[in-house]
């Protein structure tokens, strides 16, 4: 029978094209000892390498024996994952779908806030500064609309109650909230319901916790203090720089069942926000830019005259020593002619003065012979 048995098995072996393990089923043999002794050895699992079978992708082949012959039994599994996307058409399904969410996800872009318009062509450089200026404006006057949408109306936060803290007890919290590594950030997005949340979530085990903002202006950080100590009720013990502040929970701090205030925006909404404000504030910089433009070019066009006016050859003509010379020259020129034309009144001021007194004596001559 063991004989037969190590038969049937080569000739299994050699038929199966799978490369999964071949699982012997051990309930299905005969309950006598003498056949467990005599095939003690063929009991245990085989792992046997051979090539994956071409019209039997996924699936499992077991090799089972019923009636002391052995048999196989085929069970087929679902594919894996990686080859989900095989047919062509699912690949474009797939594609066409990671399109739209990409489309999606730039709808709400501030860079496609633009003015939209054909190209023109401009007469000279002021022309080009207006026209990109007005442009500006416009977007300006379009992210501060949509800056709008994210405004969240103000409801009364927790109870803030004065907390009385010593000399001693500020000093010790300082120091306990500086060794402590247990921090909360503030990134791009700002303060939103996550911050708050983490907030509490620290306090539960600690006393103090550090809030770093990252990227602050100046002075910004005393904002961030006030505003999280309205929406948290925490005490802000210290601000470390332009960057760090400690927060105590307070005396008989009782965790709220909402951490996360109503007054706040979402993740999402926040980080919507943030690109905005970053988009307002670098169109901002734009317009300044611009408008310090088109300043330098009106007090260059009042001293050296319109560009488009001049006639280019007259550059090439005379060389840079040569022109400046001749400007010396023709400054030269007109300051002589205003001082010949100053002495000539000068003249002229004192004939008239030597005119009019020679008619008075001679008026003052006609009088006396009369008399």
């Amino acid at each position: 029978m063991a004989i037969a048995f190590a038969r049937g098995f080569r000739k299994a072996s050699s038929f199966l094209r799978s490369s999964y393990p071949i699982l012997i089923s051990s309930r299905l043999f005969p309950q006598s000892q003498e056949f467990y002794d005599s095939t003690s050895t063929f009991v245990q699992p085989t792992v046997i390498s051979r090539p994956i079978c071409r019209n039997f992708s996924h699936g499992t082949v077991n090799l089972v024996i019923s009636e002391g012959k052995p048999k196989f039994e085929t069970r087929e599994l679902d594919p894996p994952k990686k080859y989900k996307w095989l047919t062509k058409k699912r690949l474009k399904l797939k594609r066409k779908k990671e399109r739209e969410e990409r489309n999606a996800a730039n709808r709400k872009d501030p860079r496609r806030l633009t003015v939209k318009g054909k190209k023109k062509k401009f007469v000279n450089a002021e022309e080009r500064i207006k026209y990109k200026l007005e442009k500006a404006k416009i977007k300006e006057a379009l992210l501060i609309e949509k800056l709008k949408r994210y405004e969240v109306a103000k409801v009364q936060g927790p109870e803030v109650r004065p907390h009385e803290i010593t000399g001693e007890e500020r000093f010790y919290l300082k120091k306990m909230g500086q060794k402590r590594s247990n921090y909360v950030p503030i990134g791009r997005r700002g303060v939103f319901g996550g911050v708050i949340l983490n907030m509490h979530l620290h306090w539960k085990k600690h006393e103090t916790v550090k809030v770093i903002c990252n990227n602050s202006k100046p002075g910004q950080v005393q904002q961030y203090a006030e505003e999280l100590a309205k929406l948290s009720g925490g005490v802000p013990v210290n601000i470390i720089g332009d960057d760090t502040i400690i927060f105590y929970r307070g005396k008989g701090y009782v965790q709220p069942q909402v951490m996360s205030p109503i007054d706040t925006l979402s993740k999402k909404r926040a980080y919507e926000r943030s690109k905005y404000e970053q988009s307002l504030e670098s169109v901002r910089h734009f317009i300044a830019i611009a408008e310090k433009e088109l300043e330098l070019y009106y007090r260059h066009v009042a001293l050296y005259d319109d560009p488009n006016n001049r006639n280019p050859l007259s550059i090439l003509d005379d060389s840079p020593s040569e022109s400046r010379q001749h400007h010396e020259n023709e400054l030269y020129l007109s300051c002589s002619d205003t001082d010949a034309n100053s002495e000539d009144d000068d003249e002229e001021f004192c004939e008239l003065d030597n005119g009019s007194s020679s008619s008075s004596s001679a008026k003052e001559e006609l009088s006396e012979s009369e008399k």
